[in-house]
């Protein structure tokens, strides 16, 4: 099996974590590279497809709500972002399905994308946001809220519980607000308020991911192609002949009469043999 096979099949088996990170990866080292061997073409397809705070922009491309968050700014901020979302949805895979997962990962970003936009009204920085840590922070916060006292084992650090770490995270990101990244740090704050919000209004009956499924199944149902009606050819025939009733035919013992009438006729009655003679005066007293 080669390098190729190995890694279909790893996405394929992988779950929707995998499959995620296989797409952040996929997108990203691209353009990596274009960045390095092709900056013009760079340029070009960044200013496509990340997040702009510049409202003349946004509005005309609504896609970059959901596309900025598979670009990156380099290598080693791919690699935290991977490393933060395998951790993360795995904390909320403990206790939630794949599709509210891959839900909540989606509308978080997007939410994460809308609070980037929003705050810069003030700000003014006119910048471009790339990466997918809004919607990784939405994730993380979640399974912080609906299950703050769960306990993880950090590297150099030991047991710490889970809504330490979140508070850890969002501290920094609020430190770091006014030195540098403002509208990078607020996305991420953007996705933590998402995240909280999500758990809240599941934990009262309203799953938002279900938005996420009813969108996916509405375009695969609107693509996938219909099975076409097996056609059956009608012959027609365009000028009906009428249809000729069959003559009645005449009974029997009738028939015999106008024989041996016709016979009298001819020859007269002496004509007649013994057996009509009987059969005419048969019927006559029948009648």
């Amino acid at each position: 099996m080669n390098i190729i096979d190995d890694l279909k099949l790893q996405y394929k088996t992988g779950g929707i974590t995998q499959q995620l990170i296989f797409w952040n990866v996929g997108i990203a080292i691209p353009f990596f590279i274009l960045r390095a061997f092709a900056p013009d073409v760079f340029q070009l397809l960044i200013s496509w497809l990340s997040l702009s705070s510049v409202s003349s922009e946004f509005l005309v491309k609504p896609w970059t709500f959901l596309t900025y968050a598979f670009l990156h700014a380099d290598f080693w901020h791919l690699v935290f972002n991977m490393i933060v979302l395998n951790f993360s949805s795995r904390l909320f895979m403990t206790y939630f399905t794949e599709k509210q997962f891959f839900g909540l990962y989606l509308l978080g970003g997007i939410f994460a994308g809308i609070i980037f936009v929003l705050t810069d009204l003030f700000f003014q920085q006119n910048t471009i946001l790339v990466g997918a840590s809004g919607a990784i922070m939405a994730v993380l916060i979640g399974a912080a809220t609906y299950s703050p006292l769960s306990e993880m084992r950090l590297l150099l650090i030991g047991n710490v519980k889970l809504w330490h770490l979140a508070l850890v995270l969002l501290l920094l990101d609020l430190i770091q607000l006014p030195i540098s990244n403002t509208g990078g740090h607020l996305a991420h704050l953007g996705g933590a308020l998402f995240g909280f919000v999500y758990i809240k209004l599941l934990q009262n009956g309203t799953d938002l991911s279900k938005l996420v499924s009813n969108v996916i199944d509405y375009f695969v149902t609107l693509f996938r192609p219909r099975k076409a009606t097996p056609f059956k050819k009608v012959h027609k025939n365009v000028n009906p002949q009428p249809k000729t009733q069959p003559k009645p035919q005449k009974d029997f013992t009738q028939q015999q009469i106008d024989e041996i009438l016709d016979k009298i006729s001819k020859s007269g009655y002496d004509s007649l043999t013994k057996d009509e003679k009987e059969f005419l005066f048969k019927v006559g007293k029948d009648r």
